[in-house]
């Protein structure tokens, strides 16, 4: 017997899970963080590293997931300033603990370190947010503290493509039937497949990632930009195009396809029958995957799926893995993961899925020699 298919929300209740009126006003706040008062004054701004995309506009714009912020700052305290949009932080200091932070109001929160040395900082976002960019802007030596020199980049740079599985959607939740509260309380892109996969080879990393998205065709064939239609920008509306100085990724990881082929074709959609919709796909992949070998000439491509829809998002993916090779790519891997549980929010990969198939996607990028030298 087949498995069942995983249920994924329709378009509305994605929206509905992720907007800003359906995030519960959670306490999350971890020990170490103090929310300070409204007439409180941010000091100097620490010189930052950052991963992934943002616009930087009163502070830091962001949608894209897996959005991080490292700095140093020499003293026992350094402040964090908050701006709109609801988000759901992980804030480690010195490699500690993850101190969460779940939907801050505006503001500044006092992040304590332990003694007055050095010390390095580092703010994740955990969260989705499709419905709207949230802000974050910047960390700041208050009195008391200095602000350092940004730590310098890492030498190995990893990109994740993809829908829900690569987001970590409600991958921390202990069952498969979920609120959409619940839903977006346990998205942690931090510790999804990206964020394994990075911590491993010590990798900076980008998540350009939206649940629900495909190739050419969305969940249950709703209306939204596909992944390729969104990819080009650096956030959902389609206006500011995506610049990231220096970005050069040894490796593309890419998962697309549960959401093409996940629902049966309904009446009205472009594709006159599943042969038309698989051609589209493959048409549509090929041309994807070459616009971004042109973009990263030396990366290596990982293109990775699940056994789920019978197999069917696996035939595909292999079959446009064997047509890049026809036309004379080289620097391809074909991995499909099988077996996972599913049982993270509405069957999604839960935490030991995602342990799983980082390992997979890991032992094809260790299989090739000399891979983080190439940029």
């Amino acid at each position: 017997m087949p498995r069942p298919l995983p249920r994924i929300l329709s378009v509305a209740a994605i929206v509905a899970g992720l907007s800003l009126m359906a995030v519960p006003a959670l306490a999350g706040q971890g020990d170490g963080v103090t929310p300070l008062g409204a007439g409180a004054q941010a000091g100097r701004p620490l010189p930052l590293h950052i991963g992934g995309r943002v616009v930087d506009r009163d502070g830091y714009r962001r949608q894209w997931p897996g959005t991080y912020f490292e700095g140093r700052f020499r003293g026992p305290a350094v402040d964090l300033s908050v701006g709109p949009g609801a988000v759901s932080l992980r804030i480690r200091v010195d490699g500690g603990a993850a101190m969460p932070l779940v939907k801050p109001q505006p503001g500044l929160y006092r992040i304590a370190a332990k003694g007055a040395g050095d010390h390095n900082i580092r703010v994740d976002v955990a969260s989705e947010s499709q419905a709207g960019p949230t802000v974050v802007r910047g960390l700041f030596a208050p009195q008391g503290s200095m602000a350092l020199p940004a730590p310098a980049a890492r030498a190995r740079q990893i990109e994740f493509i993809g829908d829900s599985h690569t987001v970590g959607y409600g991958n921390t939740s202990p069952d498969r039937q979920c609120s959409q509260d619940v839903i977006w309380r346990t998205t942690d892109t931090t510790l999804g497949v990206p964020g394994v996969t990075a911590a491993r080879y010590d990798a900076d990393y980008q998540v350009n990632a939206i649940s629900g998205r495909g190739i050419v065709r969305n969940y249950g064939g709703f209306a939204a930009p596909t992944v390729p239609e969104a990819y080009p920008y650096a956030l959902f509306d389609g206006q500011i195009r995506a610049t990231t100085p220096g970005w050069h990724p040894q490796v593309v990881v890419i998962a697309l396809g549960t959401n093409d082929f996940s629902t049966p074709l309904k009446p009205g959609e472009r594709w006159a029958d599943r042969d038309a919709l698989h051609a589209d796909y493959e048409r549509t992949y090929t041309a994807f995957v070459g616009g971004l070998r042109k973009a990263y000439p030396s990366a290596f491509f990982v293109l990775w799926a699940t056994d789920r829809a019978d197999g069917e998002i696996a035939r595909e993916v292999s079959k446009v893995t064997d047509m890049l090779r026809a036309g004379g790519e080289k620097r391809i891997a074909f991995v499909p993961v099988n077996g996972l549980a599913f049982s993270g929010c509405d069957s999604h990969p839960d935490l030991a899925d995602d342990r799983l198939t980082a390992a997979t996607i890991e032992r094809a990028i260790d299989a090739q020699p000399g891979i983080w030298g190439a940029r």
